[in-house]
């Protein structure tokens, strides 16, 4: 047989995506007893190095989706995996960054990054190096010994990420952290984050409630229904990057990437 043709007929295989949700089910149970579905079937796979946000109305899930992927959550139905393999609860690959940035209100700033290097299990002169790394990166450099009630909302937000990237995790779970900036300094952490991003290309799924960030940052949105949440919507963003936000509001693709999107969600404004 010709070896070429051979070749062809061979099926090809798609790579193990860096983490996958299949078919996840989950219900809580309320204060009165009844159940209350939260997730019903949903299916997502990422491949290494996406940047995936996740929109959908209030109480649809999102934030679940998050701690499944960190192993502090168990479905009820479905597997949840990174590399292939079933999430442990003390997952080592898994980063996760809160609205809140969880300071140590008494540690200073390189105190709080030098958590991440803790958990990593990294010590003396690798951990102090690190550190200093990424004070300067995080462009933190004369505020090593603050405490977070001498930094700006955006500056404890850049701590978080400093301590997160500390880790070293090969997924970043981001659960609206930017959601109680001002918009001046949400775009200014957005830019933090893709810089971030671009430097060491994890996968990125991040939580927002505002779409125009959601298109901003992300090669792709992932639109989810009210709950029991599924998803409605999965749109690849075709940007060119890097981006840069007061740019991408002249182009007409970026305003109807925000219109498909609000219309996948059918939803008023005012219910996001």
């Amino acid at each position: 047989m010709n070896i070429a043709i051979a070749a062809a007929r061979r099926p090809v295989l798609e790579a193990v995506p860096k983490v996958a949700l299949r078919d996840i089910r989950l219900s809580f149970t309320a204060p009165s007893g009844e159940t209350v579905p939260v997730l019903d079937g949903v299916s997502l796979a990422v491949p290494a190095g996406q940047f995936v946000s996740i929109v959908g109305p209030s109480g649809c899930g999102k934030s679940t989706l998050l701690r499944i992927l960190s192993g502090l959550v168990k479905p009820e139905g479905g597997h949840a995996e990174i590399d292939g393999s079933p999430i442990d609860k003390n997952n080592e690959r898994v980063g996760f960054m809160f609205q809140r940035d969880t300071l140590l209100p008494w540690a200073t700033v390189e105190d709080n990054i030098r958590i991440g290097t803790d958990l990593a299990g990294i010590k003396g002169d690798k951990a102090k190096s690190r550190i200093g790394e990424l004070i300067t990166f995080l462009r933190l450099d004369g505020f090593q010994k603050h405490r977070p009630h001498q930094l700006s909302g955006g500056m404890r937000q850049r701590v978080a990420l400093g301590r997160l990237m500390a880790y070293e995790p090969q997924i970043y779970l981001l659960d609206e952290p930017f959601g109680a900036l001002d918009s001046q300094t949400k775009a200014a952490m957005g830019r933090e984050l893709l810089k971030v991003w671009a430097a060491h290309k994890r996968s990125v799924l991040f939580v927002t409630h505002d779409i125009e960030e959601a298109v901003t940052l992300s090669d792709r949105v992932i639109v989810m229904s009210a709950r029991p949440g599924q998803i409605k919507r999965d749109v690849m963003i075709d940007l060119d990057r890097p981006r840069n936000g007061r740019d991408l509001r002249k182009d007409p693709r970026f305003a109807g990437y925000i219109e498909d999107i609000w219309a996948a969600l059918d939803l008023p404004p005012d219910v996001l």
